[in-house]
């Protein structure tokens, strides 16, 4: 049996059970315990706080876990990051009152700067050869400054919501995070076979997120130009239609330029183009 940690509440647990979903595991339970048994692979979960996950699969009390990278890179990294997942992305960023005339980092030098991540703080700056002191808060850290304990702070930013309705603004940012899939160094031969599997499935689900399956009708005499326009897995599914002038075309699109190849297939003369979500996708 495999056990799985992830977030017990917060941004990353919604989407962390419906990957799990999506990749075929679904959690065995009507009310929340903090360990639950799970279907379609031998799963287990264990619902935690997201800060005790990295330690918890290091230590053996999971095997695998899903976390901010964050979380994983502030606790020492000392599980083995297996997977970078795709969602729940922010930034760890220094931020500062918006009335400050902010002209680079040695702004910080001999400043106090709120955080929960000191060991990515203290380290960035002892890189940067910056004497600055670090106030570590266990949340609620962008009221700080307000309040007059520091006069920065350094924490997670999504959208940039939370820093404007406090008055603060964004100046440096220190790293990208995302969920991850982390594991033990020293899974069983079982257990590593299960994860694999699960891996599997998870490739198949995030592959599929971000590509449409497309089909068009399309003139006979376009067929080159559109087949280069749309190249599919392998290539595009073409089948004649019952006017020999006119081909049926299946492929896939990449979502990041949908809108872009649409028109381009409509200029190309493509009619009656339907477009499907994709569930999964096996490469």
């Amino acid at each position: 049996m495999l056990r799985i940690a992830i977030q017990a509440k917060g941004r990353l647990n919604e989407e962390t059970v419906a990957l799990l979903s999506g990749a075929g595991v679904k959690l065995n339970k009507e009310k929340r315990t903090l360990l639950v048994s799970a279907s379609g692979l031998p799963v287990e979960i264990l619902f935690m706080r997201d800060d005790d996950i990295p330690a918890a699969v290091f230590n053996g009390v999971a095997d695998a876990g899903v976390v901010g990278e964050n979380e994983y890179v502030e606790k020492g990294g000392e599980a083995l990051l297996v997977k970078r997942l795709g969602f729940g992305k922010c930034r760890l960023a220094l931020a500062v009152p918006k009335e400050e005339d902010y002209d680079g980092l040695g702004w910080f030098e001999g400043k106090i700067i709120a955080t929960s991540y000191p060991a990515i703080l203290k380290r960035f700056l002892l890189e940067r050869g910056i004497s600055a002191q670090v106030h570590v808060i266990g949340g609620s850290v962008e009221i700080a400054p307000a309040i007059g304990i520091a006069q920065a702070i350094f924490d997670i930013v999504g959208s940039g919501d939370t820093l404007v309705s406090n008055n603060l603004k964004m100046v440096e940012t220190l790293m990208q995070s995302e969920a991850v899939l982390i594991a033990s160094h020293d899974l069983q031969s079982e257990k590593r076979a299960v994860l694999d599997k699960l891996i599997f499935r998870i490739d198949a689900v995030v592959a599929a997120e971000s590509k449409k399956y497309v089909l068009l009708n399309a003139p006979k005499a376009a067929l080159d130009s559109i087949t280069g326009l749309l190249p599919g897995m392998k290539s595009p599914t073409v089948t004649p239609l019952a006017d020999n002038g006119w081909v049926s075309i299946q492929s896939v699109i990449d979502e990041e330029d949908f809108w872009e190849k649409i028109g381009q297939l409509k200029d190309l003369g493509a009619e009656g183009i339907l477009v499907i979500p994709i569930e999964k996708m096996i490469i």
